[in-house]
């Protein structure tokens, strides 16, 4: 494990941020296939699912996703009503891509101003340029996801997803980054909190983690284990757990099941 310290006189973000989707289909291959392709890309992240109009009117008022991907194949007049909908209560609508066995509904897709058209099955090139043309239409940001720890003339600079999580010790931080290196900053956890991309997440008064690495949460021992490091299990207070159940929430709706 390596060992660096830096002097934290003057830190500075550049925050990486996600685009948030929501897919609406009824048919379970079709969104686990779609799901597997997204998975593919770190600035997605999965705000929710649904199987039908109603459902998903009710999920992108409750989640304001940027994104949202529609199969269209059982009923997809209903689709377009829901959208007509949305423009009753949104001032900004999401990117809205649609997709199905057919062109049937293509020419209602462009009226309704949908980002894409995609005929099924699922094909991964089709998904990656629509993508790549969001990213260039649509950035979420123009700088790379760095922090700075400045000390004097000395230049420390982090790449915020290869952060495991933060450690605090009285008036001081580590990093604990991916690949073993611990990195300490003489400022409090207090200071990085609030300036930290959205993926960090304060789970108790000593710690706030990446939660783009947790792989368990355990409640019975109220802690949380960590991929890609040995000693993985960080422990979170129920003065957090609020924010441990949000954390359940979101990774659930990204998994493929929950086995009982």
């Amino acid at each position: 494990m390596i060992f660096s310290t830096v002097s934290n006189l003057h830190s500075v973000f550049y925050p990486f941020m996600d685009y948030s989707y929501t897919i609406i289909d009824s048919s379970a291959s079709s969104r686990l296939q779609l799901q597997v392709y997204l998975d593919d890309y770190e600035d997605l992240v999965c705000a929710g699912t649904a199987q039908n109009a109603i459902e998903g009117l009710n999920t992108i008022l409750k989640f304001d996703p940027d994104l949202v991907l529609v199969n269209l194949n059982e009923d997809g007049m209903s689709y377009f009503q829901m959208v007509t909908e949305l423009n009753q209560y949104m001032g900004t609508l999401p990117l809205i891509i649609g997709y199905s066995t057919s062109k049937k509904y293509a020419y209602n897709a462009i009226k309704s101003g949908f980002f894409d058209y995609w005929i099924l099955p699922h094909n991964e090139f089709d998904v990656r340029k629509t993508l790549f043309r969001l990213r260039k239409l649509h950035p979420k940001h123009s700088k790379p996801s760095t922090i700075c720890l400045k000390s004097y003339n000395d230049y420390h600079y982090l790449d915020t997803k290869d952060i495991l999580y933060l450690k605090s010790d009285n008036n001081s931080t580590d990093f604990f980054m991916k690949n073993g290196e611990v990195v300490s900053a003489f400022k409090t956890l207090k200071s990085f909190e609030e300036q930290l991309p959205e993926s960090f997440i304060r789970i108790h008064q000593s710690y706030i983690l990446n939660s783009r690495y947790v792989s368990r949460i355990n409640y019975g021992k109220s802690i949380c284990t960590l991929k890609n490091l040995k000693q993985r299990e960080i422990p979170f207070s129920k003065k957090y757990k609020t924010r441990i159940d949000s954390l359940k929430e979101m990774l659930s709706k990204t998994a493929v099941g929950t086995l009982n």
